[in-house]
């Protein structure tokens, strides 16, 4: 049942994932280092985007909250949700930042490498005013990963979100998804 406005009525069992959505970029052939890869194929990646994304795959109802770039990738990915059942009410645009970008392999000895171009990437710039307030109010369970607490003005994003989520009686569901690259140091990520 939804809404008059269209998001699922509370009680309906409304997964809301926030967080980042992006682009992996993932090298053609398997087993090389970023460096030697010949070449690399796009990918929509973001681990709260990917659960939301699963979530309505298997049946779910599903919504992603959070920024993308103004560009053809922020679109791209938001038609993606689209395509796969996630309501993306939640998201916003940003004028002036670009779509979140990942290469990503897994080398001969099975460790993944990363290098991610984000400086500032849209996701990291949600603004709390900026959030869908009435769609996570709306949802049964609000997941969401350690990314968007990173950087400000996203990390109040996420707190605002968090607490409005809590008040609203949502089940919280954390992903801890550690990328200390991304952190200033190991010792902020763990607090």
């Amino acid at each position: 049942m939804a809404s008059s406005n269209g998001i699922p009525a509370t009680g309906s069992g409304l997964v809301v994932s926030f967080g980042e959505m992006l682009i992996d970029f993932v090298p053609t052939v398997s087993g090389v280092s970023l460096a030697e890869a010949p070449g690399f194929l796009k990918a929509p990646g973001g681990a709260p985007a990917n659960v939301a994304i699963a979530v309505a795959r298997l049946g779910g109802k599903a919504a992603f909250v959070g920024k993308l770039g103004d560009d053809e990738f922020g679109h791209m990915l938001a038609g993606i949700l689209k395509e796969n059942g996630v309501v993306a009410d939640g998201i916003t645009f940003d004028q002036g930042a670009r779509t979140a970008l990942a290469f990503v392999t897994l080398r001969a000895d099975g460790e993944r490498e990363f290098m991610f171009y984000r400086n500032p990437s849209a996701d990291m710039l949600l603004k709390p005013e900026e959030l869908n307030l009435e769609l996570i109010r709306s949802a049964k369970v609000f997941h969401y990963g350690s990314i968007s607490l990173i950087v400000e003005p996203c990390r109040s994003a996420h707190l605002k979100a968090m607490e409005v989520a809590k008040d609203a009686g949502c089940l919280l569901s954390y992903d801890p998804n550690l990328r200390l690259p991304l952190w200033p140091s190991a010792e902020e990520a763990s607090q």
